[in-house]
């Protein structure tokens, strides 16, 4: 998609014979993504599925765990 505005992008990816898709380069450069890295899948039937890199989703899991620790 050469026109979405910065920080978006939006592609078709396949399913491949096993299940895999490739994350195109542009999103991987986007979140600094390599090979061997951890991605959260979220999937909701209602709302569809949604990947986040796993970084994002463990600083949070972090801070609530400090939270409680605190408590």
């Amino acid at each position: 998609m050469d026109n979405a505005p910065d920080g978006k992008y939006l592609a078709t990816v396949k399913i491949g014979p096993k299940g895999q898709i490739v994350i195109p380069k542009e999103v991987r450069e986007m979140f600094g993504l390599n090979a061997g890295d951890s991605i959260l899948l979220m999937a909701d039937r209602g709302q569809g599925i949604a990947l986040q890199p796993f970084s994002y989703a463990e600083a949070f899991f972090n801070a609530v765990q400090n939270i409680k620790d605190k408590q």
